[in-house]
């Protein structure tokens, strides 16, 4: 196969292995770019498994990028949260299974806590399934270390991983009945939606204003959405919409995509937890 087509039948895939590295759609573009050109410069004739080559280089390339990036997220202003990736055409129902799982916001802030090199190594190896003679390739430590940065990945992420509560089609009608809320005012609807002790965290990335803090509790977040409608009318629109391979909403002011928020849902059917993503630089369109 030509050595273009090799590249872009695992595009797809080089993409996803360095946004999950990274948490950012820009970054991980410049990423899959850089493959390529080392791609195209190298002698493929001692390349037993190109797809193999290419997952093992774009993840060192991330790797190098994630530790320069782990500098300037300790001196970001306000709260970090990941670029969204939002999705154009609806999903089918496994793709949504499928993705949720390793590609939602919540999964990805917890992935911010691991080290550079147990980032790489755990996604790799549980994400990628890649072995872990490639893994020690990529973050430099033996196959025996590596199995240990693995471990410990786990260990740290178990507690805290996300967990699907209820049904995506339970997910999708709380959060149209959430937007519905917020559009109207419908300030006892709102409290009812979420959960007491419901924490929201923003990212405005000190362009737009946002909370520096995570905002705590059911009744604050519904006085902060009810604002909303008594601000802006008829010129707010929300929208379900998928977002990182989860059902979430898009807010709208006049037209402009304002921000794109993630929301989790507790095992009683109430939203726990909501993450607005306000910076413009990492929101993917302007408008509608």
């Amino acid at each position: 196969m030509d050595p273009a087509h090799l590249f872009e039948a695992s595009r797809r895939k080089l993409h996803g292995v360095a946004y999950r590295m990274l948490g950012s759609v820009h970054d991980a573009e410049e990423v899959v770019q850089d493959a390529w050109l080392r791609w195209s410069e190298t002698d493929r004739t001692q390349v037993d498994s190109p797809e193999a080559w290419l997952v093992t280089t774009t993840s060192r390339l991330a790797l190098d990028r994630l530790r320069a990036a782990k500098v300037r997220r300790e001196n970001y202003p306000g709260l970090w949260l990941p670029e969204p990736l939002v999705d154009d055409s609806p999903p089918t129902p496994q793709e949504l299974v499928e993705r949720a799982d390793d590609i939602s916001v919540a999964f990805l802030m917890l992935l911010e806590q691991l080290a550079p090199e147990a980032r790489a190594a755990f996604l790799m190896r549980e994400v990628f399934d890649a072995s872990y003679a490639e893994v020690a390739q990529v973050v430099g430590k033996s196959e025996a270390a590596c199995r240990q940065l693995v471990h410990r990945a786990k260990e740290q992420l178990r507690e805290g991983r996300p967990r699907q509560r209820v049904s995506r089609d339970v997910h999708h009608q709380l959060l149209a009945r959430f937007a519905e809320a917020a559009m109207q005012g419908d300030m006892d609807s709102l409290k009812t939606l979420l959960d007491e002790d419901a924490e929201l965290i923003g990212d405005g990335g000190g362009v737009v204003p946002s909370f520096g803090v995570p905002l705590h509790g059911g009744q604050r977040i519904a006085q902060l959405y009810f604002a909303g409608h008594r601000r802006f009318g008829a010129g707010l629109r929300m929208e379900v919409a998928v977002i990182n391979g989860e059902w979430g909403l898009l807010r709208y002011i006049d037209g402009q995509l304002e921000s794109a928020q993630s929301l989790e849902v507790g095992e009683d059917g109430r939203i726990v937890r909501i993450y607005v993503q306000r910076n413009p630089r990492k929101l993917p369109t302007n408008g509608a």
